[in-house]
């Protein structure tokens, strides 16, 4: 099992609905992530930046690249108007390289 971790940007004063939207997250949208093998997916908010640190576990050969799914499209122009975004809805992500790690 791989772990990774990236950064993307929430909108100014929009923490509250995130944090409603992803505690409603689509039943349809939490079965495609755990059939397409991620889990252990945890989203960290640091409110001076408004920076939000996402670590996920992906198993065997699995892709977290889910942008050709429909389902996923619909749910990015979702959240296109709280956290920044490309063109095409999806957030803006930057993987991040592991430095450490201690079990």
């Amino acid at each position: 099992m791989k772990k990774i971790a990236f950064k993307m940007k929430l909108k100014p004063g929009k923490r509250e609905e995130y944090k409603k939207r992803h505690a409603a997250i689509w039943p349809e949208l939490a079965a495609l992530l755990k059939e397409s093998g991620i889990s252990d997916y945890t989203i960290f908010l640091d409110e001076e930046t408004n920076i939000l640190f996402a670590v996920q576990r992906l198993s065997g050969n699995s892709s977290q690249d889910l942008g050709g799914e429909e389902l996923v499209q619909r749910w990015w122009k979702y959240m296109s108007d709280i956290m920044e975004t490309n063109e095409d809805y999806s957030p803006v992500s930057i993987p991040l390289t592991s430095m450490f790690h201690l079990d």
